[in-house]
């Protein structure tokens, strides 16, 4: 707890004609010892060694830096005392205007609306520190070694890396053969400049640099048996053939590749009634054989047939489902068919898998078509037909390289029928680039390959985890491993678990190589925090963690359930045993436990409240307004709220913001709180959740939506209004809208009118 406290007023950062000074004498005088030091300093920057020299000779031992917003410039900043920020300028100052909505002139000062904001935001500052501690550490001893499960091209490359970086480093294959899926291609598409040209794979050379390493730890005819433990502090149980083996490790990184697409989904255009028709990994496989099934084949990038034909059963299915429930007549037969339309629909969202696979097919079959024609001498003929042809990045040249290629023909069109004529097979082709309908023969049809990621299929890792041994379903990806491709690439739900390669999306093998090395550097940042006792992203260098008080808990297990990463486990009677190491920091475990026995150092529910506590509610609502909590998520919310200030988008002046780490650690005592201060209402502005979308912690968003109606119930029983409780959702981009969702909500909380608590 911070006691003596130093406030340092940015003139240079606050403006708006506030009076700093008044501000200041304010804050002395409700805080009285508390605040040992008011300062104003015209630019803050200059004032770090003034504000240093008092840490020493004054002995604080906290530091409030009241200006700018805490996300501009808080790496400046670095004091040997627990720091905060009052941020006065995006948030209070750009953002005002009057009340009736009418623009204010700051050459004639600051109006009693303004002040009386900022003056809240100051002693909210204050009230912060007043409850907040410095964390002590959680480091450990970390084993500095990489365990890389997968021996495939994305593996082999990440093992090498990471021994190369300095690092041991365990591999794991299951296959008897390093290698993965690329011992089964006969060349790459380009992987160095001029990116023209496909290249040898030279996978021999790449297993070899593997094998001979020193570093690394080769097991090949195993799998992963157990996960146990933290990031720094894994225990790995390693099933081979001579037994269990057991390895220290301190991070992980999944390599484990895809698997084909079920060749069901593809039998409506061939595949499996005719041995003309193959996919292209097949078809590869048959290149590295020596066998070229033909002299005129066509590569086909167009599923429409399949996903019509599924279409149309899903259709059918629903449709004999919903006859039967009209008749009146829902008995076993009629639950069959909903399971069919239930199972066609499934089949329907596979086909994304094709979707996601559409970069690597467009390349691969621009590559096997180039290798059909080298090995004939220019004598064959390949056919390219496709819906879509989608080339990555630099891979551009080479696709262009293609166009001209000698033998090779490319054109868009709307494959309409695949059939099979005696010997060979008939492409009809319609809206061709060639401005004609026609029928193609040829020897052999290849169709793209569905990559789907092995972690759709199986349990990969194997944690002994509470929350199970396999990575929590995110039906948002598909199966795939990473959890948010949006901002933190490589990242999984497990932290110190980090994904490469075609586990995590669909890739070509340069882009592999990339992938490889970006999650090595995750793997080792991950090692490196573990040993300091602070987080990885989202909240990077975060030295705090959640504490439990034992002797009131009653292993309800809300947190264990709740903790989107897994950081919790438990013990037989349900009490929860922290991992300190696999936390995210995102306090969604205090959010979920209704005896509030968790909190951190320097995020806590006794925090929080002190803060709402400390805005001056009016008495009168028709005269001064209502009074409304924003409590805004520090990932989308908050960086909306700063970027709508600075660009002088203003909203209603009778709003506070509280930003708060995610809206799943949001408590329903905050809630309770404001409504008993006289709060007219509370906006919970947080990250979109859904399918589209997803919280940097994953679930949170989501999670405080489920909560609303737990919120809702215990507002009845106080006899307010459930609508006075609202979450909305904003993206960090959607910083045009955030006044229009707080302007619509403050009126919808005028028309309600005064909460019945206020005045109480």
């Amino acid at each position: 707890m911070a006691e003596k406290i130093g406030v340092y007023f940015d003139l240079a950062n606050i403006g708006g004609g506030l009076d700093a000074q008044y501000l200041a004498d304010e804050a002395a005088k409700k805080w009285g010892a508390l605040i040992a030091v008011t300062k104003l300093v015209d630019v803050l920057p200059k004032a770090v060694d003034e504000i240093k020299a008092d840490i020493a000779g004054q002995g604080l031992d906290g530091v409030l830096l009241v200006g700018a917003s805490p996300r501009l410039d808080n790496e400046l900043y670095r004091f040997p005392v627990q720091v905060d920020y009052v941020n006065l300028r995006e948030q209070c100052v750009l953002c005002y205007r009057n009340a009736d909505g009418t623009p204010w002139n700051e050459s004639a000062g600051a109006p009693a609306d303004l002040t009386l904001m900022a003056l809240d935001y100051v002693n909210m500052g204050v009230a912060k520190l007043q409850k907040s501690t410095a964390p002590d550490s959680a480091a450990i001893t970390a084993t500095p070694r990489i365990l890389v499960i997968g021996g495939g091209w994305t593996g082999l490359t990440a093992a090498k890396e990471a021994a190369d970086s300095g690092y041991d480093v365990v591999l794991v294959e299951k296959k008897d053969v390093l290698g993965g899926a690329v011992v089964n291609m006969p060349d790459s598409s380009p992987l160095t400049s001029p990116w023209e040209d496909k290249a040898k794979t030279n996978l021999a050379d790449k297993i070899a640099r593997v094998t001979g390493n020193k570093r690394i730890t080769v097991y090949t005819s195993a799998v992963m048996e157990k996960l146990e433990g933290q990031p720094g502090e894994y225990t790995a149980t390693i099933k081979t053939a001579g037994g269990s083996k057991t390895e220290a490790i301190g991070t992980v990184i999944l390599a484990t590749g895809w698997v084909p697409l079920d060749e069901k989904f593809l039998a409506p255009m061939g595949l499996g009634k005719s041995p003309r028709v193959m996919t292209a990994a097949d078809f590869a496989k048959s290149l590295v054989a020596g066998n070229i099934p033909g002299r005129r084949i066509a590569f086909v990038l167009d599923t429409t047939i399949a996903e019509d034909a599924f279409r149309k059963q899903a259709e059918e299915a629903a449709a004999a489902a919903a006859a039967a429930e009209a008749a009146e007549a829902k008995d076993a037969a009629s639950t069959e068919e909903e399971k069919d339309a239930g199972y066609v629909k499934e089949d329907l969202e596979s086909f994304r898998h094709l979707q996601y696979s559409n970069a690597v097919n467009s390349v691969g079959m621009l590559r096997l078509a180039n290798t059909v024609c080298e090995r004939t001498n220019d004598d064959a003929q390949a056919f390219i037909l496709y819906k879509n042809m989608t080339v990555p990045g630099i891979l551009e040249r080479f696709y262009k390289k293609m166009q001209d290629r000698l033998g090779v023909m490319m054109t868009k069109a709307d494959v309409t029928e695949i059939r099979e004529e005696g010997d060979h097979m008939v492409v009809a082709c319609k809206n061709t680039l060639l401005g004609m309908d026609f029928d193609l023969d040829v020897d052999c049809v290849v169709l793209p390959t569905g990559l789907v990621p092995t972690t759709a299929k199986e349990v990969t890792v194997q944690f002994a985890y509470r929350q199970g041994p396999e990575f929590p379903d995110l039906e948002l990806f598909d199966g795939y491993a990473d959890s948010n491709y949006i901002c933190f690439p490589y990242e999984t739900r497990r932290t110190g678990v980090y994904s490469a390669g075609c586990v995590r999306q669909p890739l070509t093998l340069d882009a592999c190589e990339v992938d490889a090395k970006g999650a090595v550097l995750k793997a080792i940042q991950c090692l490196e925090a573990a040993g300091r006792g602070v987080a990885v992203h989202p909240r990077a260098l975060d030295n705090s963690y959640p504490v439990f008080n034992f002797l009131r808990c009653t292993q309800c297990k809300r947190c264990t359930e709740e903790c989107p990463f897994g950081a919790l486990d438990d013990d037989e009677k349900g009490t929860p045993k922290p991992n300190p190491a696999r936390c995210r920091r995102c306090g969604t475990c205090f959010g979920a436990c209704p005896e509030r026995v968790i909190s951190f150092a320097n995020y806590n529910i006794d925090q929080i409240g002190s803060m709402i506590r400390q805005i001056q509610v009016p008495g009168d609502f028709k005269k001064e307004g209502p009074r409304v909590l924003i409590l805004a998520c520090e990932n989308d919310a908050y960086p909306a709220l700063d970027m709508a200030g600075m660009r002088r988008k203003a909203w209603s002046p009778y709003c506070r913001v509280i930003p708060v780490r995610c809206l799943g650690s949001v408590n329903a005592i905050w809630i309770s709180d404001a409504m008993s201060k006289g709060f007219d209402g509370v906006m919970l502005l947080g990250c979109k959740y859904g399918d589209d979308y997803q919280c940097h912690f994953v679930k949170g968003s989501e999670i405080c939506n489920r909560r609303m109606q737990n919120i809702a119930e215990t507002l009845n029983r106080l006899g307010v209004q459930p609508e006075r409780v609202e979450q909305l959702e904003v993206a960090i981009d959607e910083y045009d809208k955030v006044p229009g969702l707080i302007d619509g909500f403050v009126s919808r909380i005028t028309a309600l009118g005064p909460n019945p608590f206020k005045g109480m």
